[in-house]
């Protein structure tokens, strides 16, 4: 074969090797997407009323937020002890191994190894004909078997010609990003479920005082109808009235103190913490006026609101899965690298240069006819993207949402508290009527049992609306974003 021979051969095994490169390039497109509902963000949470940017409660401190001692140190114990947050800390760490091992894949990895082995190649063969019959030194046969012994270093080095790796750091790094926000919005759901059931605490305190001070009410009554019996004024019937209503109001002070028992242990769950008392001050809990909140514009949301944030970063950590599982159809780079020392005996490994051995190899590798499983992976891919893209608007969607129905939530509640404290007032007037009116024998026991009961109701629902108004004012606070800074 002659020269002009063995040219066209090499072109022409050229011409293949490349039009294989160029076949395994094709790869298809991924989905093209976009983001209507952050684009159609409504200027103002109320269309009636025009919000000033500069006030934002959702940037206010937690510390600052909160006026309540015995609050924030709670808050602090569970910052320190909640295992849900401890949980979410672990999930950043695993997250940041995985963006140093994605940074790790951009350098080349060098790792160091001895070795020794035995080999006998057949007689008859293109490795062991006539190799036992080598000098090696005068006189002196290389051995048959052959042993061999090495020692050195191999590199590996895939290139990232196509910013494949590059691709990958980037989407761990919004992955990285992402489990941080999802600590701060672990944070902002910590603070407000410890503030709301804080406040429902206190609402039960002040429950079980208004249904003790409802038993002395009765109590006395009791007394007064048995005074009265005895002078023929009532019936026995009144009498037994006023007892079960009275033996009613003993047992509903039990189911109070059971709750609050189940209330202080959840708390201390969320502290992380076994049961012990809730240091808290109940006196003065109906006088505590909610703190006023500002809501700032919708944009806004976008950058205080954790959630928003992490479901951001992980839309992007998705789109660039997809680029990095596009650039799986194109060829890879990769180059090997061996130095070091072989012989067959031990001792010639320090006869230097002759014992030294070294190898370097380059590849140019790509897929070509079975795609299936890299097809499938950019599928995959591709519809995680399109699904983070959803995530997203619902979540934005949802944020706005609950910042405009807390709003409305918190004055209704307002004017709601307002009523009950009327009725409230008015139905202790009437207790103080009707007992005078039953001691004169002017009225009739139901009379005096239908106002306590209405009275004691008045009561225990302004003590709701109150805990309510205070856990909204925590609900939108968070909803805005608030809590974790």
């Amino acid at each position: 074969m002659n020269m002009t021979e063995n040219l066209k051969i090499k072109n022409i095994i050229t011409s293949i090797a490349l039009s294989l490169v160029l076949a395994s390039c094709k790869a298809p497109m991924a989905t093209v997407i976009k983001d209507e509902v952050k684009q159609n963000l409504p200027q103002n949470f109320n269309q009636e009323e025009q919000e000033d940017a500069n006030n934002n409660s959702g940037k206010t401190p937690w510390r600052e937020f909160f006026t309540d001692v015995n609050l924030i140190n709670l808050i602090e114990i569970a910052l320190k002890n909640n295992q849900d947050l401890l949980i979410t800390l672990q999930e950043i760490e695993i997250a940041k191994s995985g963006l140093l091992a994605k940074k790790g894949r951009l350098s080349p990895t060098v790792s160091a190894g001895i070795g020794t082995g035995l080999k006998k190649a057949g007689r008859y063969t293109s490795e062991g004909a006539g190799d036992i019959s080598t000098e090696m030194e005068p006189g002196k046969k290389i051995p048959d078997p052959l042993a061999n012994f090495e020692g050195g270093l191999t590199a590996n080095w895939e290139i990232d010609i196509w910013k494949k790796l590059r691709t990958e750091k980037e989407s761990a790094v919004a992955h990285y990003l992402s489990t941080v926000e999802g600590k701060n919005f672990v944070l902002s759901n910590l603070i407000e479920e410890v503030a709301e059931n804080y406040y429902e605490l206190l609402a039960l305190d002040n429950q079980l005082d208004i249904i003790r001070q409802y038993i002395k009410l009765q109590q006395k009554a009791l007394e007064i109808s048995k005074i009265q019996k005895e002078a023929a004024a009532v019936t026995e019937l009144g009498v037994k009235k006023f007892e079960a209503e009275l033996a009613k109001s003993k047992a509903s002070e039990y189911t109070i103190r059971q709750e609050i028992t189940e209330k202080e242990n959840e708390i201390n769950a969320l502290l992380g913490r076994y049961p012990q008392p809730i240091v808290r001050a109940k006196e003065s809990f109906m006088s505590t006026i909610p703190q006023k909140v500002y809501t700032g514009i919708p944009s806004q949301l976008l950058a205080n609101r954790p959630d928003i944030k992490q479901a951001e970063l992980a839309l992007k950590a998705s789109k660039l899965d997809v680029e990095a599982a596009r650039k799986e159809f194109y060829p890879s780079l990769e180059i090997s690298a061996t130095l070091g020392l072989e012989a067959f005996k031990p001792s010639y490994l320090v006869k230097i240069p002759e014992s030294i051995a070294y190898n370097l190899v380059g590849e140019l590798a790509g897929p070509l006819i079975n795609k299936s499983a890299i097809k499938a992976n950019f599928q995959t891919a591709d519809a995680k993207q399109i699904q983070a893209l959803y995530e997203y608007d619902k979540t934005i969607l949802n944020a706005y949402l609950d910042v405009a129905n807390m709003m409305s939530r918190i004055k209704n509640i307002d004017q709601y508290y307002q009523l009950k404290s009327q009725e409230t007032k008015a139905l202790d007037q009437s207790i103080d009527i009707a007992n005078q009116l039953f001691r004169n024998s002017r009225a009739d026991y139901l009379e005096v049992l239908l106002n306590q009961r209405d009275a004691l109701d008045a009561k225990m629902e302004l003590i709701e609306a109150k805990q309510k108004q205070l856990s909204k004012v925590v609900d939108i606070y968070k909803s805005l974003g608030g809590g974790w800074k």
